[in-house]
């Protein structure tokens, strides 16, 4: 490999079997060297182990968190560019990897910002997270089974009762039309199984809560959010100091409102979705408690009573949306704070 000058900076376009290289001279204007890389840890460990000290801009995708960890190992100035802020790259018309790569080194050596860089999160809280959207996977395909059980049985004039997806199997086993017995029963074999597999990984993720991240106890405190919903919100941000501020939390996990602003206008939009969509589901879910039949008394409640008492259209959803921003930044506050829940907090 030739000599490395330390003012090039390096656009890494990653692809499943190869990724593309671009080497851009701040100084120069101009490109001084591309290639492609096969997408290996030993061959890209090799090949970027022999450059010196170098901003590297890679987009994030599915090889970027093993990539970038490498790459930071090395020594080497990473930034793994968010790809919502890319649009010159999606927009553009003669996209490439060579093109891709290209634009990641120009904006890398000239302002590396306007890539708003995200922060991968660690080898562990990646491997130990996996448990959590396994369970969603398994929990999703369980939901799709029991309704395709309906589906059939409702198509041939009949109707199964009511009752809580874990109990459908054996609920239903002896509902089932005669004629459809044989067909179906292998569906509920599969149900029975994927009950088991969900209450082992639920055995699991209880299991990390109390002995690797306790401080997910802290969030625990507020009715609605157990274990599942601790863990995944631990292991998404890794530490509160990620973030500068509790109210930040809810613009983290995607739950404020876009922005669009022009002139005199400034047009109410959706909530921006960034951030981890599982764990944003699962605060959703646990706002949907909190103003449910069974949440009880308590200032995240009356909160969101209020908005929805405003009334108009789908008053309810904003109610539970707001909810969940409010419901994020009290978590991360225990969080950071490690005091004890407080529910009437702000009538106090």
């Amino acid at each position: 490999m030739a000599k490395r000058s330390t003012e090039e900076a390096v656009g890494l376009d990653l692809g499943d079997h190869f990724s593309q290289v671009c080497f851009f001279h701040a100084a120069l204007g101009s490109f001084v060297e591309e290639r492609r890389v096969r997408t290996h840890p030993k061959t890209m460990r090799n090949y970027f182990g022999e450059l010196p000290r170098t901003r590297i801009a890679l987009e994030a995708g599915t090889h970027s968190p093993w990539v970038s960890r490498m790459l930071e190992e090395l020594g080497h100035e990473v930034f793994v560019a968010n790809p919502r802020k890319l649009r010159l790259i999606f927009e553009n018309p003669t996209k490439s990897d060579k093109v891709d790569a290209r634009y990641l080194a120009r904006v890398a050596a000239l302002d590396p910002g306007l890539l708003a860089p995200i922060q991968h999160r660690s080898a562990r809280a990646q491997a130990d997270l996996a448990s959590v959207k396994s369970r969603d996977l398994l929990v999703r395909t369980r939901t799709q089974l029991i309704n395709h059980v309906r589906g059939i049985v409702k198509s041939h004039g009949e109707r199964l009762a009511s009752c809580s997806t874990a109990a459908f199997a054996n609920r239903v086993a002896a509902a089932l039309p005669e004629s459809l017995q044989g067909n179906l029963e292998p569906i509920l074999d599969v149900l029975r199984s994927l009950n088991e597999q969900i209450r082992r990984l639920d055995m699991r993720i209880k299991e990390l809560a109390e002995t690797t991240y306790p401080e997910s106890a802290l969030l625990q405190q507020v009715p609605g959010v157990g274990p599942l919903t601790a863990v995944a919100y631990v292991l998404t941000m890794e530490s509160p100091q990620r973030l500068p501020n509790s109210r930040a939390a809810g613009a983290f996990f995607g739950l404020v409102p876009k922005r669009k602003a022009s002139g005199d206008r400034d047009p109410q939009q959706r909530i921006s979705k960034q951030g981890d969509p599982y764990t944003r589901r699962l605060l959703v879910g646990s706002a949907h408690y909190l103003l449910g039949p069974f949440g009880p008394d308590c200032d995240l409640r009356r909160y969101g009573e209020k908005i929805a008492e405003r009334g108009g259209a789908n008053a309810k959803k904003r109610a539970v949306v707001a909810v969940a921003r409010k419901l994020a930044i009290v978590l991360h506050h225990l969080w950071r704070t490690g005091k004890v829940y407080q529910p009437f907090l702000a009538a106090a």
